[in-house]
């Protein structure tokens, strides 16, 4: 029973990134089912599970809160950790998109919820950066992003909820400190050490917020615009990027980290296919099927991993 408490209190919040990469990879096979007009049972499926998914780990995050709070409150206040906590917020908006076209008025409330839940983390944690005595230049990684993509990605479900003037109040904030972050990180992994193996995995993050914010925009702005371009190809540059590091992601021992390459493969397949939708350029369309084919692959990996390292109790144990 101590044993069970104790693996209960290192329970990360970062393991709500695997709902972000569920929940992509399920948008994903939906988008495109829709493309190349397919059945969708698959993504109707993978959003089922997401949702069980997110469920479950709620349950176990909230079992944490009323058992070992002062746990939540020590990853709260974590130099790293805290950029984790907006995946919970970030989450449900996902979930709200994969369920939009099945069931509105539950896809309603999970995107009410989760932007009102992500504004407060977004709050918080901004307050944290300005108002700290902890962080240090090393503490930056592209984790940071994470509460940023967020507001980003709330008009994805928002325009089509009929949420025009918060959509667009989200979108402003995430496109103003994406840069900001983005020059952050440039300088810290330019001039300081490397960043410790556990947090290299997300670099992958760095595709996230231009390839989200041209989804967004084009929810936004309606066509396929110069500025729509200008996000996508910026995030296209990020993939060809990070997969030159692909030599040194292999070497990686298993973190649960590693679910960070999965959300970005997803928001950067899906713009593909959308791209390969507004264009009908076929280059578009076999950009987006390779991809899909590797986050596919990725998926499964991930799955296979993490169920080894539950089962093995390499999850939930102190850093």
């Amino acid at each position: 029973m101590q044993n069970i408490q104790s693996r209960l209190s290192f329970f990360p919040v970062s393991f709500f990134s695997s709902v972000m990469g569920m929940a992509g990879f399920s948008i994903a096979i939906a988008k495109a089912e829709s493309i190349y007009t397919l059945e969708p049972k698959v993504s109707l499926a993978l959003s089922i599970m997401t949702l069980v998914l997110f469920i479950s780990l709620s349950g176990i995050y909230i079992r944490k809160l009323i058992k070992e709070k002062q746990a939540v409150i020590n990853e709260l206040y974590h130099p790293v950790k805290i950029s984790f906590f907006p995946t919970i917020s970030i989450s449900l908006m996902l979930l709200s998109i994969c369920m939009i076209h099945n069931n509105v008025q539950f896809a309603e409330m999970l995107w009410l919820v989760g932007t009102g839940l992500h504004l407060g983390f977004t709050l918080f944690v901004m307050n944290a950066w300005i108002n700290h005595d902890y962080f240090e230049i090393k503490h930056m990684n592209p984790a940071w992003f994470i509460p940023i993509v967020g507001n980003i990605l709330v008009p994805i479900a928002g325009i089509q909820l009929g949420y025009s003037d918060i959509s667009w109040f989200f979108f402003s904030v995430g496109l103003v400190f994406w840069p900001v972050l983005l020059t952050i990180i440039f300088y810290r992994v330019i001039f300081h050490p490397a960043l410790p193996e556990k947090l290299i995995p997300t670099f992958f993050i760095l595709i996230a917020p231009p390839a989200v914010g041209f989804i967004s925009y084009l929810q936004l702005n309606g066509e396929l615009d110069n500025f729509a371009r200008i996000l996508y190809y910026t995030a296209l540059f990020f993939t060809l990027l990070v997969f030159t590091q692909v030599r040194q992601f292999l070497k990686l021992k298993f973190f649960l980290s590693w679910w960070a390459y999965s959300f970005p493969m997803a928001a950067i397949t899906i713009a593909s296919l959308v791209m390969y939708q507004k264009t009908q350029n076929i280059v578009f369309s076999g950009i987006g099927i390779v991809l899909l084919t590797i986050l596919t692959l990725f998926i499964s990996l991930l799955i296979i991993k993490t169920s080894k390292a539950v089962m093995d109790k390499q999850i939930c144990i102190e850093d």
